[in-house]
């Protein structure tokens, strides 16, 4: 008589299961995490390496390494984990107060305009071309401690009577260009005042930019250098700018329609200097992430026709320029933690 076979215990069968799910769970956590690394590892590295690899590798691969790299690349370098910084050892004082950190730009050549002019407005100052009717360059520089609250009610967009070939607020209108700040609104209100603001809206320090840069990657950095910079390393000075159209394209009004657009920044903290420059296409999307348009100073001045830091004697000035950072500045750990939440959740 054969005997009915036992039936397996239902505890074993779960566990069993249970191995499977576990084995299954670890495969997945080891694969995340080797992805996460490569992924942190591909977008730090040079804007020309990533332009290059970007077309050359296929989507499926470049794509879910900028996805997961770029978001947690950026959490990574602001905890100061990954990338390294352009900084270098100065034994003279940071100009307190000045608009400018080591002088104003200086034109050394196209494509930068022989007919730019410099008009002084307080808190910032403007390189202006009456040929492109914008500004070629603003500097500005944003104390540590926000002195004023932000008011989110802005004032008009006025013509600048003092500049006759300032454009007019219209002259954008149905463009598909924003009248985009070079001198940033947020950051000179909450520290010099609406007085200060007003000037930022004058037509003088605004020039044309596509609404994925003006809003997006450019707002971004403004949000950085105003909220986390400061509260890091003190005061900091901002050369912003662009680079003109090589085709002569023109709003209807005759305003320039730049190629590009820059921002030279600088902060020193003690006696370390540190510097990062970034260089913006139009055609940039909206959820273009900076780091992957940082470039070395020394190229920037190529592509613009300008010398930066011009004060800055050459010992200092030429590796500080030369050297191409990987990363954002680092932020306090406090700041690094709302960051984490407004990028991942927000």
């Amino acid at each position: 008589m054969k005997k009915n076979p036992k039936p397996k215990a239902k505890g074993k069968t779960r566990s069993k299961h249970q191995r499977r799910a576990l084995k299954l769970g670890l495969v997945l956590t080891v694969v995340s995490v080797l992805w996460a690394i490569a992924g942190v590892w591909y977008v730090h590295h040079p804007r020309q390496w990533l332009i290059e690899n970007n077309r050359s590798l296929p989507g499926i691969v470049a794509g879910p390494l900028l996805w997961i790299g770029n978001p947690l690349g950026d959490l990574t370098d602001a905890l100061d984990l990954t990338g390294h910084d352009a900084v270098y050892e100065y034994d003279i004082e940071a100009p307190s107060g000045s608009v400018a950190f080591a002088g104003y730009p200086r034109r050394v050549g196209a494509p930068a305009p022989a007919d730019i002019r410099v008009i002084t407005r307080g808190e910032f100052t403007i390189g202006w071309s009456d040929t492109l009717r914008h500004p070629l360059w603003v500097a500005y520089h944003v104390k540590a401690k926000a002195k004023y609250e932000y008011n989110e009610k802005r004032p008009n967009f006025a013509k600048d009577r003092a500049v006759e070939s300032s454009a007019a607020p219209g002259d954008y209108a149905k463009s598909g260009y924003d009248r985009g700040h070079m001198a940033p609104n947020y950051a000179i209100v909450t520290r010099y005042g609406p007085e200060a603001q007003k000037l930022t809206f004058q037509m003088s320090n605004i020039a044309p930019q596509s609404p994925s840069l003006n809003r997006g990657v450019w707002r971004d950095v403004e949000h950085r250098i105003a909220e986390y910079w400061t509260a890091r390393y003190g005061e900091i000075w901002v050369v912003v700018g662009c680079i003109p159209s090589v085709s002569g394209l023109r709003l209807g009004a005759g305003v320039d329609i730049p190629d590009s657009f820059y921002q030279v920044i600088i902060a020193q903290e003690k006696m370390d200097v540190r510097a990062v420059a970034m260089i913006f296409s139009q055609k940039i999307p909206y959820s273009a992430y900076p780091t992957a348009n940082i470039i070395s100073i020394s190229e920037l001045e190529q592509l613009t026709g300008l010398d930066f830091n011009p004060d800055l004697p050459s010992f200092i000035q030429s590796p500080l320029e030369a050297e191409v950072p990987t990363r954002l500045w680092p932020i306090r750990l406090k700041d690094a933690l709302g960051f984490a939440f407004r990028r991942f959740y927000q």
